[in-house]
């Protein structure tokens, strides 16, 4: 099976082909707002390198399957995300795979610290100020929190770190390194969900209903992404577009 991973729910964009948990070939951007620009390029030179290794052994630029990373994150990159992939499965009649991106980020951590049994991992994503959209799983990526925004305080995650190690990572991480002063907090840097960390989820947890969403046939047309929260669009402060009084 050949997997085609994407993931633009943080300032990363990413593309992957997987191949039996493997990753054969990626595409990425680390920073940037330019999602809808790189993302579709990202998957057509994918395309374009599946079908010149394919020598005739199957249909050129075939997907088995699209794995998508679907949020929480940054609202304008988790809809590029899931316009594309939506055309992409509808039009080729294949499934989309679902995976949040907080377990995206909490898979890449714990192959990153090689954990104990007791070990705790909370992905974080900026969602501004002192607020973060986050959750708490084991090293099995069984849920132990569920996914939630959370204004951080000195008294966030207490319960929790009073029992356990627990590893804090994610792009909204290092805001909390100052208020979360517990000894038993520890900081994984540099992590962050990528489309090859999302596929590979995929591959090594497809038995598992309660963290995956296959989306098939006419429903992959109703797919939304998990923005957690609705988005509110503010009144506009460009000149001339101020609301009327009435």
């Amino acid at each position: 099976m050949i997997q085609l991973a994407l993931d633009s729910s943080t300032e990363v964009c990413s593309a992957a082909l997987i191949r039996g948990g493997r990753v054969i070939a990626e595409r990425c951007n680390p920073t940037g707002s330019n999602h809808a620009a790189l993302l579709p390029v990202y998957v057509q030179e994918l395309q374009d390198y599946l079908s010149s290794q394919a020598c005739g052994e199957r249909a050129p630029a075939a997907f088995d399957a699209v794995v998508l990373s679907e949020g929480p994150g940054s609202y304008t990159g988790l809809r590029i995300g899931a316009s594309l992939v939506k055309g992409l499965c509808y039009g080729a009649d294949i499934p989309l795979i679902a995976v949040p991106t907080l377990a995206v980020i909490a898979y890449a951590a714990i192959h990153a610290a090689s954990p104990d049994n007791a070990t705790l991992f909370c992905p974080m994503i900026d969602a501004r100020r002192m607020e973060v959209y986050c959750a708490v799983y084991d090293r099995d990526l069984n849920l132990v929190q569920p996914l939630a925004a959370k204004v951080i305080d000195q008294q966030s995650f207490a319960d929790l770190l009073a029992r356990h190690d627990v590893c804090f990572c994610g792009n909204g991480a290092d805001k909390c390194k100052a208020v979360i002063t517990h000894p038993n907090a520890h900081w994984i840097d540099g992590i962050v969900p990528t489309a090859s960390a999302a596929g590979r989820l995929a591959c090594e947890y497809s038995h598992r209903n309660d963290l995956l969403r296959t989306i098939a046939g006419k429903q992959v047309a109703y797919f939304e992404p998990n923005y957690l929260k609705q988005f509110v669009a503010a009144p506009s402060h460009v000149k001339g577009l101020t609301p009327s009084a009435n």
